[in-house]
């Protein structure tokens, strides 16, 4: 069960034109220490931007930490590196990518988290990465993505997160740990006015089915509306019957998923859902407006969930990723009303009639993609009490 805790100052940002201002803004004022977590950080125009933020930060004598994913930031170049390196922030690599064509299945198990601390008192966690989220097309849309900017007492879980990844990254690379690096700190104040609110991480040791637990908790319990936006929707057995029996005691149950896919085989294998789902009475609507890579969710107007977990057997069974949930019915309904507009003006329905008509070549490629999905989950070595 979630654990809330008040006094929480939780603020939605809305896409990286809301997302990177304020993040520059905090690490502009940090004075003690900068830790970063990220899939990916990209050398484009954002990117460098970020890094500058980070090396200024460095040169007045913060403490800058950046741990970037092996396989998301691959190609962290010699000009991101060039522009943190000589300020002094430390980098370091999650799971380093080996042999490029030979599998492992721990190649599976990524950092994917999107989490930001500076100075144990204000946390950035979300599923925006450190990339120009409009692809370099200038004034196109801008991918729809959230993140949370967080004061208060759950920064405290944020920091030892990213201390305790920090330290046991290092210890893999050095078989040491720097003095003082995962001591836990006295949390911060809390606000009067503040909201209920938990970090819930998932990994492989602590916590293996935390963000899980947290959604499905939620649907269980839900009595009017249950509304999930999430970048790639591939839910196991356990989740997709709580959505049906949600759905048959009469919540509304609403999905938002991509219409514009950047992977192929997760958005067909997701396909291959839709029949049943939309049979349980479930709706499903694709945003085509641009890429689709939000990880969020509203129950009853009340219960929400910012992140960078998505429903699928990567994120939900072997990624480390992060999620803050917020008990906050203000909090929920500014997150609701931006997935509103968005299903309103920027996505397709998908209804039974034209869905039963489609082609047969899209079926059969639906039905390939799931069973390729299923192989590579069952390769894992993970998940098998909830197939696919």
């Amino acid at each position: 069960m979630t654990v809330f805790v008040p006094g929480n100052r939780v603020d939605l940002l809305r896409t990286g034109d809301e997302y990177f201002p304020a993040l520059e803004a905090a690490i502009a004022a940090a004075r003690r220490e900068v830790r970063v977590e990220t899939y990916i950080f990209e050398d484009d125009p954002t990117g460098r931007r970020v890094a500058q933020a980070l090396a200024d930060a460095a040169r007045r004598g913060v403490a800058v930490r950046v741990l970037v994913d092996g396989f998301g930031a691959a190609n962290l170049v010699a000009t991101i590196r060039e522009i943190l390196e000589p300020a002094g922030v430390r980098v370091l690599v999650y799971r380093p990518e080996g042999e490029r064509f030979r599998f492992r299945r721990h190649r599976l198990r990524r950092l994917h988290r999107k989490l930001v601390v500076v100075d144990g008192d204000v946390g950035f966690c979300g599923g925006i990465n450190l990339v120009d989220d409009r692809d370099g097309r200038g004034e196109g849309a801008p991918r729809f993505d959230f993140a949370v900017r967080v004061a208060g007492p759950i920064v405290a879980d944020m920091q030892l997160a990213v201390r305790r990844l920090w330290a046991l990254v290092e210890w893999s690379r050095s078989g040491r740990i720097r003095a003082g690096f995962v001591r836990p700190e006295p949390p911060p104040e809390a606000f009067a006015d503040g909201r209920r609110a938990a970090f819930v991480a998932r990994d492989s040791l602590r916590s293996r089915r935390g963000i899980e637990d947290a959604y499905l908790d939620a649907i269980r319990g839900a009595r009017s509306e249950i509304l999930i936006a999430n970048a790639y929707f591939l839910p196991g057995r356990r989740f997709r019957r709580a959505l049906r029996d949600a759905s048959e005691r009469g919540v509304r149950v609403r999905l938002l998923l991509q219409g514009v896919p950047d992977h192929l085989l997760v958005h067909y294998a997701t396909r291959a859902l839709y029949g049943s789902l939309i049979d349980a009475g479930i709706e499903i609507h694709e945003y085509v407006r641009a890429h689709l890579h939000a990880k969020v969710a509203v129950v009853d107007g009340r219960w929400a969930t910012v992140g960078s977990s998505n429903i699928d057997p990567f994120s939900l069974l072997l990624s480390r990723e992060a999620n803050v949930v917020v008990d906050d019915a203000a909090f929920a309904d500014a997150l609701r009303q931006s997935l509103e507009r968005a299903i309103h003006a920027e996505s397709v329905t998908i209804v039974h009639e034209t869905w039963s008509r489609q082609p047969w070549t899209l079926r059969v490629a639906s039905w390939l993609a799931f069973q390729s999905a299923r192989v590579l989950r069952g390769l894992t070595g993970f998940g098998r009490d909830d197939e696919l």
